[in-house]
């Protein structure tokens, strides 16, 4: 992990017990490192976001309004099919 960071070894070991707190930099490499949020990594949420799941996201809000729309609006019906079909 730390030469994904740039760090030693050791200085990970410092960040794992809780004795330093990386920087905003090392922490973002750290995030990047381990395919998660920064918001997840120092606990600000709970909800665990797959890198791919973010990538579509991303993806989506770059789409003009109206494309943007008819994603949802898929996206809206193929949810409630699917709580629909577990409900049955």
């Amino acid at each position: 992990m730390g030469k994904l960071v740039g760090v030693h070894g050791a200085v990970i070991g410092r960040y794992e017990r809780d004795e330093v707190k990386p920087s905003i930099e090392v922490a973002t490499q750290l995030a990047e490192a381990l395919e998660i949020s920064l918001d997840y990594l120092i606990g600000a949420t709970d909800v665990l976001l797959e890198k791919n799941i973010v990538s579509k996201i991303l993806d989506i809000q770059k789409l003009k309004e109206n494309d943007r729309q008819h994603v949802f609006d898929l996206l809206d019906a193929f949810l409630k099919q699917t709580k629909l079909q577990s409900i049955m």
